[in-house]
């Protein structure tokens, strides 16, 4: 065992007690989901009247998929599995693209997504002698809240900034002594170049850990974050319908994302021919809860998509490891019939010296065509040298931008400061294309 461990019982428990535990948690699960009106009806569509039918783990692609649609057209108290009484708290999704999706938590369910999310926090090395500040929204969003009792269980002592006001952010890191945050990347790349403003240097800091996540972003992305901070990032993986953070995590070896297996029944699937992928090969995560009370999830279609990692890791875990997050199957760009994400604009751009921290993707159509505009945010000291510098540069971008991506954008570059910046989600790509 060469790691720092919160649960070393299960964490490092053998594959064929874990598949037991798998199985038997599985079966709770289903007799649990039977209680619900939505599975009541969508389990007897397939045959299986009880968690008796379920003879081994292989059995569970006899079970039906569950999709965001599914949660919509459930809410509010469709998936409900408990008495009103017995759920203590709710988390929602915005709904800014229609019906939002609701996630009801019992006492036990909350004390779970705790335990899990101190797990990952102890797997990075912190401890109770860090202090730790959520730079995460709080309230319905479910990365506050999570990472807040996690670190708590954890003992640390947790300062809850929420998020925006970056001059109190780092004044709160400053004068508390702040040794581990957590934000999204963008926000921390923000962060950085707002340093330098508020006359605060990193040797005023004592900042070493950051845990990074609720945006896809490339592992370029995370470096740079290393490199400005001189600190270690952390990959998070989480998603409100799984209670949020806590699913998987990176270990101090940062060789993939650790998801516990004894809470979640992971599959990977082709998210066209809903087939198993190969054990390397990417495709849609598909996750079942196993041991939530109140809204348990068979199947869930989460459309992020990612890959397993083979091997063992250096920290001896026995848990199966998730490739970071390459984007989900509905941010796939369709640019003049050539697939492409955003994920791999920014490793590109991230690649690139002079480029700054921030950039925006805008599409828009020209005639027949669609038109992509790569805008990206480089070093201030470049616009007061040779504009024919300048000219390379966006040359060059475009060019490296086209051998990744088959595509060949317009590159705009702009001032430090000059683009949007978002204290959530970063908002990276602008489409405006018209809907048909």
């Amino acid at each position: 065992m060469n790691a720092p461990v919160w649960n070393p019982a299960v964490e490092f428990m053998e594959r064929e007690a874990l598949e037991r535990l798998q199985l038997a948690n599985l079966r709770m699960t289903v007799a649990q989901a039977l209680k619900t009106p939505f599975y009541q009806r969508r389990l007897a569509e397939v045959g299986l009247t009880g968690p008796e039918d379920l003879a081994s783990l292989r059995d569970l692609h006899h079970l039906p998929y569950t999709t965001k649609d599914d949660l919509r057209e459930a809410y509010p108290y469709g998936l409900l599995a408990v008495d009103r009484e017995q759920a203590v708290r709710l988390h929602t999704s915005s709904g800014t693209t229609g019906m939002p999706t609701v996630i009801y938590h019992t006492r036990r369910d909350l004390d779970g997504w705790t335990e899990l999310v101190a797990r990952c926090i102890a797997a990075t090395g912190a401890t109770a002698r860090d202090v730790f500040q959520n730079m995460t929204n709080y309230g319905l969003f479910t990365g506050g809240l999570g990472l807040h009792y996690g670190a708590e269980r954890v003992g640390m002592l947790v300062i809850p900034a929420s998020s925006g006001n970056t001059s109190r952010q780092i004044q709160l890191m400053k004068n508390f002594g702040v040794t581990v945050v957590h934000a999204t990347p963008s926000y921390l790349l923000h962060l950085h170049s707002a340093l330098a403003a508020e006359g605060v240097s990193l040797d005023q800091l004592r900042l070493q850990k950051a845990f990074i996540g609720a945006e896809p972003h490339s592992e370029q992305t995370r470096r740079k974050i290393e490199e400005l901070f001189r600190i270690k990032a952390y990959n998070s993986y989480g998603l409100s319908e799984m209670n949020g953070p806590g699913v998987a995590f990176e270990c101090l070896h940062q060789t993939g994302l650790h998801l516990w297996e004894d809470a979640y029944l992971l599959e990977i699937i082709d998210p066209r021919r809903l087939q198993p992928c190969a054990e390397e090969e990417t495709g849609e995560i598909v996750l079942t809860t196993l041991q939530r009370q109140a809204t348990p999830l068979l199947r869930y279609r989460t459309r992020d998509l990612s890959h397993l990692v083979s091997g063992h890791c250096p920290c001896g875990r026995s848990h199966r490891r998730l490739a970071r997050i390459k984007g989900r199957s509905d941010d796939m760009l369709i640019i003049n019939g050539v697939n492409l994400f955003p994920s791999q604009i920014e490793e590109v751009l991230m690649k690139t010296p002079e480029v700054s921290t921030n950039y925006l993707i805008q599409i828009e159509k020209r005639g027949a065509m669609d038109r992509l505009a790569v805008k990206t945010e480089i070093d201030a000291r470049l616009f007061t040298g040779n504009p024919r510098a300048l000219d390379d540069l966006r040359e060059r971008i475009s060019e490296l931008l086209r051998s990744a991506i088959l595509v060949k954008p317009v590159v705009e570059l702009h001032e430090p400061g000059s683009l949007p910046v978002s204290e959530g989600k970063a908002k990276r790509v602008v489409d405006l294309r018209p809907a048909f």
